[in-house]
């Protein structure tokens, strides 16, 4: 949400950070397509590697001594893309599987550190009887929102981000690291939490990584989530956040209107921050029709996005959010088209809180061990309804911690409005969009932070900063009441029957960093597959 990129003066240079830079046509293909790639390189020749990424790095396309050329970027390249020409083609073959597939680039004769860069694709389902009866949508609205490739994301001053540009260094691979790399550290025994941020500064900076990192991008969440349940069997077929998405068809991703049709699951994983209208009526269908929604994802949601052409030609687009000015400064409020501002989904002017669907939102909690919010707390959910199916398998009791040993709630969560009913267990308690039909079955304190609460090691915004937001935007102003409500939320547990008894279910996990507890903390990996394996 409210995650900027760390000050200025420690924040790398990220546009060339390598030799060779690049960028696929689109974010997604079907099978048969042919895919291209936009290099830039300073280098005379470069290899290039194409692997699925599931359970395993899996080879499948290689070039070597391609030509390169060098093509700088332009000034407005993070908000209008880099209009390099394509430099090669890569044809996608009948029998890829769907699946995440990174390409790797070599610069020949580089130096050591910035001869190897990464960009990827998404392979969709191919003929529908080669598919999965689940479908995984990759976060990719949320990853565009934080890349910094080109000068600038929403985070640091842009109303818009464009897709065809590099992805910042450590978004697709990076050194891995046990723990440095997260935002809501875990502590161990002796230890105190990390409340400025600064193992992940420390690591970050030394290998010339983004802040986004620690907040987006195929390796920080869905790879883990994919490693996990590829190796345990589960299969997906794949797309991305603007595939689902009518009015981006031919535009971002190669979008088809019809991408999630057919499936019994639809299921989101990590920081699933930024959706466009489209995406959620499509997920919303699909749920109203009687399919199943998994979300196990924090923050998730929570802003509006448009995705738009730029003008500079049929193929380039951009991702439009004005964000905390959406009220003052995003054209369609004063055209008379509210409902359509990039902001707060729950924002009063588009009146669709994200609460009505997912059974929670984040302006009703949002960090936890993030910066000053929660900043010792347990890193898990208390078991309430111990008995509900989703727990089947775990033997956790009332009161027991699901997802403690790794950390699995922080850094970013969302939540509800609760109260406790005759038997001391968690319902809604109404007032924040919620439907009447939920369960809650475990929840975890989570907060907002306002100025001067955030990690030391980023900079919030000057003037506000979420709390004074929320409670501008959703309690009517700026009061001690106001900034009270605003302040005091939760990360759920929760499933949700959004369209009543004869709709189909979602099933929340309001938290970022659910994926951190794969495959190690048997309870996580238990209530995961508990989720996946549900049937209606």
């Amino acid at each position: 949400m409210n995650d900027p990129m760390s000050a200025a003066t420690d924040e790398p240079n990220i546009t060339f950070l390598d030799d060779t830079e690049a960028y696929p046509g689109a974010l997604s293909y079907a099978p048969g397509d042919t895919a291209t790639l936009h290099v830039s390189s300073r280098s005379t020749t470069y290899h290039v590697l194409v692997e699925r990424w599931g359970g395993r790095r899996t080879p499948v396309w290689s070039a070597t001594d391609l030509p390169g050329t060098y093509y700088p970027a332009p000034d407005d390249a993070y908000s209008h893309g880099c209009r390099w020409p394509a430099s090669l083609q890569i044809p996608i073959e009948e029998s890829w599987e769907s699946g995440f597939y990174l390409v790797t680039l070599t610069a020949v004769g580089a130096p050591a550190g910035r001869d190897v860069t990464h960009t990827g694709f998404v392979v969709r389902a191919g003929q529908p009887a080669r598919r999965s009866n689940a479908l995984l949508v990759l976060a990719t609205n949320t990853w565009n929102a934080y890349n910094t490739w080109g000068g600038k994301s929403l985070y640091t001053g842009a109303k818009q981000v464009a897709f065809q540009r590099p992805w910042s260094r450590g978004m697709l691979w990076r050194l891995s690291t046990e723990r440095d790399d997260r935002k809501a550290r875990p502590t161990r025994w002796g230890e105190d939490p990390d409340v400025d941020g600064n193992a992940f500064q420390r690591y970050r900076l030394a290998n010339r990584y983004a802040a986004s990192i620690g907040s987006s991008g195929w390796y920080q969440y869905e790879r883990r989530f994919v490693e996990w349940a590829e190796n345990e069997g589960y299969r997906f077929d794949y797309a991305v956040s603007s595939d689902l998405d009518p009015s981006a068809a031919g535009v971002a991703a190669a979008a088809d209107p019809a991408v999630a049709d057919g499936y019994d699951l639809i299921l989101g994983v990590g920081h699933d921050e930024y959706w466009s209208s489209g995406q959620r009526d499509a997920v919303e269908s699909h749920v109203a029709q009687g399919g199943r929604y998994v979300s196990l994802s924090g923050n998730t949601m929570f802003w509006q996005v448009r995705i738009e052409p730029t003008g500079t030609s049929d193929s380039n687009t951009t991702m439009v959010c004005h964000k905390y000015s959406a009220h003052e400064t995003d054209p369609v409020v004063a055209d008379g088209r509210p409902a359509e501002m990039t902001g707060m989904f729950a924002d009063p002017l588009v009146d669709r809180p994200e609460a009505s669907f997912l059974g929670g939102g984040s302006a009703w909690g949002l960090y936890n061990r993030f910066g000053k919010a929660v900043r010792r707390g347990s890193g898990a959910f208390t078991v309430y309804r111990h008995d509900h199916w989703l727990l089947a398998g775990t033997d956790l009791g009332y009161g027991d911690l699901l997802g403690a040993r790794d950390g699995a709630v922080g850094y970013e969560t969302l939540g509800c409005r609760i109260q406790f009913d005759d038997y001391q267990l968690p319902i809604r308690a109404g007032g924040d969009g919620t439907p009447n039909d939920m369960e809650i079955i475990a929840f975890s304190p989570a907060s907002n932070c306002g100025v001067g609460e955030y990690p030391a090691s980023i900079s919030a915004l000057s003037d506000q900063g979420d709390l004074e937001f929320i409670a501008k935007r959703i309690h009517g102003g700026i009061s001690p009441e106001s900034l009270a409500k605003a302040r005091y939320g939760n990360a759920i547990v929760a499933v949700v029957r959004p369209f009543g008894a004869g709709g189909g279910e979602v099933i929340t996990i309001g938290t970022t960093d659910w994926v951190f507890g794969l495959p190690d903390d048997p309870t996580v990996v238990q209530v995961t597959r508990n989720a996946l394996d549900r049937r209606l």
